[in-house]
């Protein structure tokens, strides 16, 4: 089996276009931290801390205070706020005022979007790309179960996604570092079971980056799906695609109305909502997201899974 994925790897590498999707990635990081710099740099002088996190703290209870329609969920998040703040002030733990090498790595998971995407092209094509060249029948006639070719297959395109997400966070630690320096905040400071506790803040930042990838992993998993169903990279591709620009926007307006879009797939994928307590639909949790990103995860598996193995070599 780890032969298999590493062939599956290899394969991937040998293309250029993997390269390419690298260097892009690389660049957007780039791109996005001199925007970021260059903003920054035409701000005034940053006020003291302490001000800013009064001001924060007076906008926070402005926000209780006036908003009748907000949320269960979106009032304890602002109410843990305040309570951070009233910590900071407390316990003399400065707030970054400007960016730092930490703060720009939590601002450049926005740019997970764009690493998902190169997963998705990878997970569209690495069963159709087979039948495309030819080289199927070569690949089914092994004396290997077509189960293990094609989980060799789903566990490359994993590696791969795990592995352009690695890049971005490096490679955003790195720009980082030298355009706003190493020095900031160690710790993160959250609210949790009533009361405010201090967190690392590199652990913060992979839950961050975990938490924000589920979009990412459930879309390149239909993207598999779709190319081991259908044998077609360019229908997986584009119906993968149209699903990570909108499909989040059209799940929000049905759940305007509906109460069942809880049980749609983009309805769960975004888990930081239950972070920030914007939660899509009231009386969702983070353990029923995870439930149904589940079932769709499994019927994803059974569709390609079954369908590869009952197909005819000589198809």
């Amino acid at each position: 089996m780890v032969r298999l994925i590493q062939n599956e790897w290899i394969k991937i590498f040998k293309r250029p276009g993997t390269y390419v999707m690298i260097g892009l990635l690389v660049l957007m990081a780039g791109t996005f931290a001199g925007f970021t710099k260059y903003d920054e740099s035409k701000q005034k002088e940053a006020k003291n801390w302490q001000q800013i996190v009064k001001a924060e703290n007076a906008a926070y209870e402005k926000q209780i205070k006036e908003g009748y329609d907000l949320s269960k969920d979106r009032k304890e998040y602002l109410q843990g706020l305040i309570k951070v703040n009233e910590y900071r002030l407390e316990h003399n733990v400065p707030a970054d005022t400007k960016t730092t090498m930490l703060s720009f790595v939590e601002d450049g998971s926005e740019l997970l979007s764009f690493a998902g995407l190169f997963m998705i092209i990878i997970a569209a094509g690495i069963v159709a790309s087979e039948y495309t060249w030819g080289t199927i029948k070569l690949l089914l006639i092994r004396p290997i179960s077509r189960t293990k070719i094609l989980f060799s297959k789903y566990a490359a395109v994993v590696l791969f996604g795990l592995f352009m997400i690695s890049v971005l966070f490096l490679v955003s630690a790195l720009i980082g570092a030298i355009l706003f320096g190493a020095s900031g905040e160690a710790v993160h400071l959250a609210y949790e079971g009533g009361k405010v506790i201090e967190q690392s803040m590199f652990l913060y930042l992979l839950k961050v980056y975990l938490l924000k990838s589920a979009d990412v992993f459930m879309l390149a998993t239909m993207a598999f799906m779709i190319s081991a169903v259908f044998r077609s990279s360019s229908l997986a591709i584009g119906i993968s695609l149209f699903l990570l620009f909108i499909g989040t926007n059209v799940t929000m307006l049905i759940a305007i109305k509906y109460e069942w879009a809880k049980y749609l797939l983009f309805a769960n994928t975004n888990l930081l909502q239950f972070e920030n307590g914007r939660v899509l639909v009231e009386g969702m949790t983070f353990g029923f997201s995870l439930a149904v990103l589940a079932g769709y995860f499994i019927v994803f598996q059974l569709l390609a899974f079954i369908t590869f193995a009952k197909r005819d070599v000589a198809a």
